[in-house]
Order: structure tokens, then sequence, then C-alpha cells
């Protein structure tokens, strides 16, 4: 078990930061949401039935399921908590800063959830997670090739929705 874990932590926790890295999750952190998903993995081991496909495909599922779970989490709670107030000012304007990467994030989810769910998986295990297109293949049960089209037909729709809705940053 200790060598599972040891194999699937690095792809849970990059699927994780990935799906939850630059969104304001107040006390909630991707690795956090990355070690579930990894108890989560050895709590299905005992019913887990191999019938030839990958085993990535489960343990992107449940990835998966546990980002959601994040979201809803967070979305119920309002509270911002933190420890202390700062004693002096914040350099670099971080609040406007912080604003910022925060519409930032959010156009850019916005501008993926216009895609459908498969090519949203695919844009996030091939650019945001880094896994090659053997990798997001044996991930998602599909061919190679298959990856790489629908991979170039999303870059492209989100292309055209950028140039005819305006510039993402303005």
């Amino acid at each position: 078990m200790a060598r599972l874990i040891e194999m699937i932590t690095p792809v849970a926790v990059r699927y994780c930061r990935a799906r939850l890295g630059g969104r304001d999750l107040s006390y909630l952190s991707a690795d956090d949401v990355a070690q579930e998903v990894c108890l989560a993995v050895l709590h299905a081991l005992p019913q887990y039935q191999d019938r030839g496909g990958s085993f990535l495909y489960l343990v992107h599922a449940i990835a998966s399921n546990k980002v959601a779970d994040a979201y809803r989490l967070v979305s119920r709670d309002r509270s911002d908590p933190v420890a202390e107030l700062p004693e002096s000012p914040l350099a670099d304007n971080e609040p406007e800063k912080h604003a910022l990467d925060v519409d930032l994030g959010d156009r850019m989810t916005k501008l993926l959830a216009t895609l459908p769910q498969l090519q949203q998986e695919i844009l996030t295990l091939r650019i945001a997670v880094g896994l090659s297109a053997n990798e997001t293949a044996e991930a998602l049960d599909i061919s190679p090739g298959n990856v790489r089209v629908t991979q170039h037909r999303a870059l492209g729709k989100l292309r055209a929705l950028i140039t005819r809705e305006g510039d993402l940053l303005g």
C-alpha cells in the first residue's frame, strides 16, 4: 500500500493543485484534498475489480469528486478567518493583486466551463497537471490520438471565444 500511495500521490497532488490552486478557498488547500483522494483510493481498494482498464481512471474519478466536494464545502463557508491583523502595510498592494488574481481565475473558469466535460478534463490533465497524451489517454480510457485532437479543438474554441468576446485580461 505504501508503494501505491507513493505512486498516486504526485498525480493526485498535481490534479488537485491544478483544479484548486488559484482559487480563494480560505483554509482548504489543494494538498489537503489530494490527501483525501489518497485515503479514498485506499478505502476503494477492497471493492476494486480489475477489468482491464486503467487504475489511474479510478484515481482521476475520485480526485474529480473530491475537488467538487471541496468547492461545495467552501461555498457554504462565508467566513474569512485570520490569525492576527497585519501590523505593517502590505507591500505591492497585495489586496488589489489578490482581487485581480481571483478575477482572472474566475474568467478562466468561466471560459473552461463553456467547453464539454471531456475537453475540460483533457486540458486540465495535459496543461495544468502536466500529463503526456499517453498518460491522459490512459487516465480517461481513450486513445492518445483522441486526446491530441480533442485538446486541439478545445484550444481552438477557447481562442475563438477570447477573440469574439474581447481580451481575457481586460
